[in-house]
């Protein structure tokens, strides 16, 4: 069983909620039960899904979380994105959330094929 607390991508993705949630703010009150509810609980999926794997006996199970996590990832820019696109959320508010993104999709990705390979 993996530490997942030791983990920089586990903490990559606790940062991602942290900057998140103030984003979601910004969001028109008519959206609290649509899209804010729906990213924010994309973006708890990730670091919540990469702890999970990390519970798991195998590197396939674990893997397979990991996969999670990506998807995970992936639905919370969409739905920037659409906030975005929206005019509910200014394109210049939303970098440094689209660089955290990115990073741990690197991350997710590289640790991926680290077990793919292995």
């Amino acid at each position: 069983m993996r530490n997942f607390r030791n983990l920089e991508i586990w903490k990559n993705g606790i940062e991602i909620v942290k900057q998140l949630y103030p984003l979601a703010d910004l969001l028109p009150s008519e959206e609290k039960f649509g899209l804010r509810s729906q990213v924010t609980r994309a973006s708890i999926s990730i670091a919540s899904n990469i702890a999970e794997g990390c519970s798991r006996n195998s590197d396939i199970e674990f893997k397979r979380f990991l996969e999670i996590a990506m998807g995970s990832l992936f639905e919370v820019e969409t739905q920037l994105i659409i906030a975005q696109e929206l005019g509910f959320i200014p394109e210049n508010e939303l970098k440094t959330i689209f660089e955290l993104l990115n990073k741990e999709a690197k991350m997710i990705n590289s640790l991926i094929n680290k077990i793919k390979n292995s």
